[in-house]
């Protein structure tokens, strides 16, 4: 058990010292009895046993112990290394060459060949390496193994042999072989380095419609052939590609990309327009708006087309035309289509063409983007009017939306027109669901403050705490109040600020919020106290915050003696 328990480290550690004592039978029986103690599946085990008869010079005995070793574990390639290795260190080339035919025997990978023919050739034995990769493709019929031995013959000067090597590759090639490419492009090599310019090109031809040999037949076409030869045979090659993927999945908008982009890069206006319409054809099926995205650029690369590389304005203004009324828009619309029509005609200077688009943008499919970039259209001609009218559209499509109020005031703001600003602001914080009213409410106190209607700004914050009781209205208000008049009515406005923070402190202190908000109230209050100087009254809030955190603690306790009797009177009742 303990024999058996022992690593391998150990085993040979024990080993060693018992040939530093010179006692070579102990360290051999030592070896032995680590093999018998289920050891022997170990290669570095039979590595180091055979290293230690041959460091003290047991030719037969390290011979002896490779063969076993190469028995028992044939699939180890260190071990067939070491005894070729060991053999030719004593000069026994017919032992290793025999070492190497036992290996070989196992069918091993391709480096056990090309070693093999790498230690013939070492010797200046040609013939036999040539032998031993005729063996080595008649085994491993693999495109990779021929490509070896015709360089092998390339190299040793034998053209015609390696042709023939070549050739009989091309009649058990595998087109689905990964490295069907790689013998290809090597017999097209062979033959273009052997001047023969005629074969190198059929061999790119034999596989041009089995495999991507694109970039390198065009390096030779561009040696050997003229610029008509390269368009024909690698265009021609794509497009019959391309033209495979679109009618087997006529669907993948990706694949007509590829194909365009091909045809776009040849210049064929007439073929180019073939392909945009059998492309615009393949309408997706169902009516949803991420199936038709990609759709849709289909239509966009054929507009920017006929616009920027035809110049054909009467094209491009039909597929806009034409792309409109391929969308469902009573399901869903593309703004995109509609505003890239609309800044073509005003690219043709036609006005009127480009407000009639984004008129029927807004009266079919109104978004939001479509108001933006209409008003924005008009602003820039200086049609306020009709910016006027957009924005009432545009609020009347979504009152919601605060963005139009805002940007609907700040125009008008930009004209000094007050009273019609303030009517606006009036009428976007009486709507009933605004996205972001916070930000409505902002810029009409804001205008009140900056028109210095002060009176006008107070009534707003009370009618703002009428809604909504949150504490940033409370302290803004308050600031508001702290920051009105000069100096000679500065109590007054200490007198206010104090009221209003009072009025909150008994909100927060009657309700039953969380510890946090009044805290955070009485935090500013003092704040507030402190900058007012010998005015401000720091020690009655400091009293007030003691007196709301006592009394708030009281209310925990009181609440928590309700809950346990509560629940003992379900308790005697249950």
């Amino acid at each position: 058990m303990v024999r058996r328990a022992a690593s391998r480290s150990a085993w040979v550690r024990y080993a060693r010292w018992e040939e530093s004592q010179r006692d070579m039978a102990r360290a051999r029986s030592v070896f032995e009895r680590a093999l018998d103690a289920a050891a022997h599946r170990d290669h570095t085990l039979w590595i180091s046993y055979a290293e230690l008869e041959m460091r003290n010079g047991f030719a037969n005995h390290a011979r002896n112990l490779w063969d076993r070793a190469v028995s028992v574990l044939p699939r180890v390639d260190q071990l067939w290394y070491k005894y070729i290795h060991m053999e030719e260190l004593l000069g026994a080339v017919a032992n290793a060459r025999q070492v190497f035919e036992r290996w070989t025997a196992w069918l091993p990978g391709t480096v056990a060949w090309k070693s093999f023919v790498k230690f013939e050739l070492r010797y200046g034995e040609v013939e036999r390496a040539r032998g031993i990769f005729e063996r080595f493709v008649r085994e491993q019929p693999r495109p990779s193994a021929f490509v070896q031995y015709a360089k092998f013959e390339t190299k040793h000067g034998e053209v015609s042999m390696a042709r023939r090597v070549y050739e009989q590759a091309m009649e058990v090639l595998d087109p689905e072989d990964e490295d069907a490419e790689l013998l290809l492009l090597s017999f097209a090599n062979f033959e273009q380095a052997s001047k023969e310019v005629d074969r190198a090109r059929a061999i790119y031809k034999f596989g041009f419609d089995r495999l991507e040999l694109y970039s390198n037949y065009l390096t030779f076409e561009k040696m050997f052939g003229d610029h008509k030869d390269i368009e024909d045979t690698v265009m021609t090659k794509k497009r019959i590609l391309y033209e495979d993927e679109v009618t087997s999945n006529p669907l993948d908008y990706d694949s007509w990309f590829d194909y365009l982009r091909l045809e776009e890069s040849m210049g064929n206006k007439d073929r180019i327009r073939e392909i945009y319409e059998r492309a615009v054809t393949n309408v997706p099926p169902a009516e949803e708006k991420r199936y038709w995205k990609r759709y849709i650029y289909i239509w966009i690369m054929r507009a920017m087309f006929e616009e920027i590389d035809a110049q054909n304005i009467q094209r491009t203004r039909a597929v806009y035309r034409d792309c409109l009324k391929v969308i469902p828009h009573k399901k869903f619309t593309f703004a995109k289509v509609w505003l890239m029509a609309a800044q073509f005609e005003i690219r043709q200077k036609n006005l009127k063409s480009a407000r009639q688009i984004l008129g029927n943008a807004i009266g079919i499919a109104p978004k939001g983007k479509i108001f933006r970039k209409y008003i924005e259209f008009e602003m820039q001609l200086g049609n306020i009017d009709r910016c006027r009218i957009l924005y009432e559209k545009f609020i009347e499509w979504d009152p919601s939306n605060c963005y139009a109020w805002l940007k609907y005031a700040e125009m008008e703001k930009s004209l000094h027109e007050t009273d019609r600003v303030r009517s606006i602001y009036e009428l976007a914080v009486s709507q009933p669901a605004l996205d972001t009213p916070e930000l409505v409410w902002t810029a009409l106190l804001q205008f009140e403050m900056d028109e210095n209607d002060f009176e006008r700004t107070r009534q707003l914050y009370e009618e703002l705490l009428g809604r909504t009781k949150h504490l940033k209205v409370w302290i803004s208000y308050a600031e508001f109040e702290a920051g009105l008049g000069d100096a000679s009515c500065q109590v007054e406005q200490v007198r206010r600020c104090r009221a209003i923070f009072q009025r909150a402190f008994d909100h927060f202190s009657s309700a039953t919020t969380e510890s946090e908000v009044p805290r955070a109230l009485l935090e500013a209050w003092l704040e507030k106290e402190t900058s007012f100087g010998v005015l401000g009254d720091v020690a009655s809030v400091q009293h007030i915050a003691t007196k709301g955190i006592k009394r708030k603690r009281s209310m925990a306790i009181l609440e928590a003696a309700y809950n346990w009797k509560m629940q003992k009177v379900q308790a005697t009742n249950s």
